[in-house]
């Protein structure tokens, strides 16, 4: 089966990737972390974290029973740099759940009416309402990030965004929708490993987009747009919380964590709640440069 868009990523690790990086993908075992500055050499042992996940799977069905029966909104949004796993814990926080009462958002590409709207209009749709989890698997803060990089919006567009996004979200938190921001980030290594992985696979070739693999060369770009979303939609109100996802175990199930924990649902159990400092934590823990 050939390689997607003419196996642009293998050409791109090959010709144009920082030669550190290459280095590191080169060098690595399967199990390396490859970041530096990551906190851990390795992954997490297997047994361990399905421990874990198991007793976070009893949780999350403790979150959905409160819901249903308290009438609570949740709405849990999840951003990050591509390949950083947001699916995959998507997948895990929600394979246990009912569908009904927990559901994805996943929008694509805005249509004709939709891109005449007001820019929160498309997803003021998709809010939850009683008794319902909403988990956005990317959100509006596609505005902050990718169109901007891309230029997919206008400078004056981008600006009004973020003039406007501290009281929608405030006003989402004072109706009483518990709003939960997650930024799954990875390293520049990780991430083209990752890609190249995906490149090679017929299963998770469908992954990969035409947005993903211009990206690679825009890094810096990326960097810069999301330092500038954490310095101007970190609040009280709504705050981020950033998971380091070099180590895919490790961050899934801090960000199952960090979900459940901002959900006062009856009968926590909060030695499973335990969060690591060194993979979760504000806008802090960023590491622009990896």
């Amino acid at each position: 089966m050939p390689k997607p868009f003419d196996a642009a990523i293998t050409r791109f690790f090959e010709h144009e990737a920082p030669k550190d990086i290459r280095r590191a993908i080169e060098e690595g075992g399967k199990k390396d972390i490859l970041t530096d500055a990551y906190p851990y050499d390795a992954l997490m042992p297997k047994g361990d974290y399905e421990e874990a996940m198991q007793a976070l799977q009893i949780e999350l069905a403790k979150c959905q029973a409160w819901v249903q029966a308290s009438g609570a909104r949740v709405c849990a949004v999840f951003e990050g740099r591509d390949a950083a796993g947001k699916g995959g814990t998507i997948k895990r926080l929600r394979e246990n759940l009912n569908p009904r009462v927990a559901r994805t958002v996943a929008l694509g590409k805005p249509t004709e009416t939709e891109a005449g709207q007001w820019y929160f209009q498309r997803y003021v749709e998709h809010l939850p309402t009683r008794g319902e989890m909403v988990i956005f698997d990317r959100s509006w803060y596609n505005r902050a990030v990718v169109e901007h990089v891309f230029g997919f919006c206008t400078p004056e567009q981008r600006e009004r965004f973020f003039a406007q996004l501290p009281e929608f979200e405030r006003m989402l938190v004072d109706d009483g929708i518990v709003l939960v921001k997650l930024w799954l980030n990875v390293g520049r290594a990780e991430q083209l490993r990752r890609f190249l992985k995906r490149e090679d696979d017929p299963l998770k070739q469908w992954k990969l987009s035409r947005i993903d693999v211009q990206g690679l060369a825009r890094w810096d770009d990326y960097t810069a747009a999301i330092a500038e979303t954490f310095a101007r939609s970190h609040t009280d109100a709504a705050p981020w919380t950033v998971v380091r996802s070099d180590d895919k175990r490790r961050a899934r199930l801090a960000a199952i964590r960090a979900v459940l924990r901002q959900v006062p649902y009856a009968g926590r159990d909060m030695n499973a709640l335990d969060i690591d400092a060194a993979i979760a934590g504000g806008p802090e823990i960023w590491l622009p440069g990896v």
